[in-house]
């Protein structure tokens, strides 16, 4: 329970007679749009929005964070800075909330220390009021730098571990996790279930045992993938919930959050304490409705929106379905699609139960993908799966399978500490690699996360023509009725660049 006035800190409030209080943290600025249209929504489109939102008594926006970063430099064309100003303009009350891939931040590897304690101030200092910060393996050695910088800036940080099912995951095993990020000093504790795999009665469970056992405010985070979401949510605040994502109904449900009108209409019906103002809910449905149906409508697959309980079997995220039905199709090979669909959970088990979230989704899903193809299991093993053997990547869940080890990296023997302990420091050669582009911090922090992408956007911006040309490129790949671009993601396999276009998650 959070005072209405508390937004820095999210401290919890004295507790009131009755029902509890829910919050409602509202994703369709940020992992709603993510989860449906690849993260394709402009900020302009936003923007018209922003104020009436800011009014309804939002908790927080989740609007910046996760692929943001990439695709506005990639796609949008958009500075990815701008976009908090912009927010921070128009939104007085309701708080900032970003998607922090702990050691990863906003990219798909591990960045220095340096490189981190730079975005994260740059960050809270344009206007970042809260951090979700997480890690695919739940190694929360990738997580603490990330925690305690935030916490430095005077952020809210939501210590986030990423809910799954396997031999190794247990409930019991979250609350522990929940204790370690609770003596970091998170404020939060969050749950992260990107393939909507909490059922209510695990939803109950968690949750009350979080409450008793860590004692902080509780928030879940969940997706309608499984068709289960909205009855976890009602059976998490049930337990005590404080916090819930939800996404406006446009673009919520099917891979993306529950709706928010109606997981608020429930709420109220069930008799909790809410702090939204319902009456804004239709105007502001409706124009995202326009804009999606308008503007993005050809971004918009059946998979992403229906229920699909191949998840509940294979726990494959829907954004990852999607992503492996464009590596098949590439390859003249979706006959294979129900191969590789089984071949996941066998992948994901020898590389030590990983959770299916970026970027191990994508490595698990590529994997899997070239043991198919290949016609003998782990005939092509990519750097990626190389980098998780040596521990690159961090601390897998369980040990990765000693024959598959044996394949990637011989008898090399693997680190053993933080793996970011092993990157030198990278400012000093990004700015000096930035020299004549750009002297601002926060275009050497985007140069740094992103090299060739953001050098391509900053040189563009210097160059009338060449700005003109590469808008009019985008808008045309954005825009086209005849499909999309798919985000570009490269794995590297036997030294050479394999591009697999995904459909990002989390």
């Amino acid at each position: 329970m959070f005072k209405k006035t508390d937004k820095s800190t999210g401290a919890p409030a004295a507790a009131a007679p009755g029902k509890h209080l829910v919050n409602i943290t509202e994703t369709a600025f940020r992992d709603a749009h993510q989860s449906l249209i690849a993260t394709r929504m402009r900020t302009e489109d936003m923007v018209p929005m922003i104020e009436q939102m800011d009014r309804v008594g939002y908790w927080s926006f989740e609007m910046w964070g996760g692929a943001t970063f990439d695709t506005m430099l990639r796609f949008l064309d958009e500075n990815p800075w701008d976009r908090v100003r912009v927010f921070k303009q128009h939104a007085r009350k309701t708080r900032l909330q970003m998607l922090l891939r702990g050691q990863n931040l906003v990219g798909y590897k591990h960045y220095a220390d340096d490189i981190l304690e730079r975005f994260i101030g740059k960050a809270a200092e344009l206007g970042i009021d809260v951090f979700r910060v997480f890690d695919a393996l739940n190694d929360i050695r990738n997580m603490e730098k990330a925690i305690r910088t935030a916490k430095k800036q005077g952020a809210t940080v939501q210590g986030c571990f990423s809910y799954t099912l396997s031999p190794v995951h247990s409930i019991d095993g979250f609350v522990k996790f929940a204790l370690e990020l609770k003596d970091l000093g998170c404020d939060i504790i969050t749950i992260k279930d990107m393939a909507g795999l909490i059922t209510p009665a695990a939803a109950a469970e968690l949750v009350a045992k979080l409450k008793a056992q860590v004692g902080l405010p509780v928030c879940l985070h969940s997706h309608c993938t499984t068709g289960m979401a909205p009855t976890s949510y009602i059976a998490a605040a049930a337990a005590g919930a404080d916090i819930l994502d939800c996404a406006i109904s446009p673009f919520g449900s099917g891979t993306s959050q529950p709706p928010t009108e109606a997981v608020v209409e429930m709420l109220d019906g069930a008799g909790y304490k809410l702090n939204v103002d319902k009456s804004h809910f239709l105007a502001i449905a409706e124009y995202f409705q326009e804009i999606k149906d308008s503007s993005y409508h050809h971004l918009i697959t059946n998979v992403a929106e229906r229920v699909d309980v191949r998840a509940l079997v294979y726990q494959v995220p829907g954004g990852m379905l999607t992503n492996m039905v464009s590596q098949l199709e590439k390859q003249n090979a979706l006959d294979k699609f129900e191969a590789v669909l089984q071949e996941i959970p066998k992948v994901r088990a020898e590389l030590g139960y990983v959770p299916l979230v970026t970027p191990t989704s994508q490595i698990v899903g590529t994997q899997a993908t070239f043991n198919v193809l290949a016609g003998e299991r782990y005939k092509i093993i990519i750097q990626e799966v190389k980098d998780l053997c040596r521990g690159l990547y961090g601390r897998t869940p369980a040990p990765i399978d000693p024959a598959v080890m044996k394949k990637a990296i011989g008898d090399e023997q693997p680190i053993s500490d933080r793996p970011a302990n092993h990157i030198a420091p990278e400012w000093e050669k990004c700015k000096k690699e930035m020299s004549g582009i750009s002297d601002r911090d926060e275009d050497i922090i985007s140069y740094a996360l992103y090299p060739a992408v953001a050098k391509e956007y900053f040189e563009a911006q210097k160059d009338p023509l060449k700005k003109k040309a590469r808008q009019e490129a985008l808008k045309a790949g954005v825009r086209a009725p005849e499909g999309h671009p798919e985000r570009h993601f490269v794995m590297r396999v036997d030294g050479e660049d394999y591009d697999v276009g995904v459909t990002e998650l989390g």
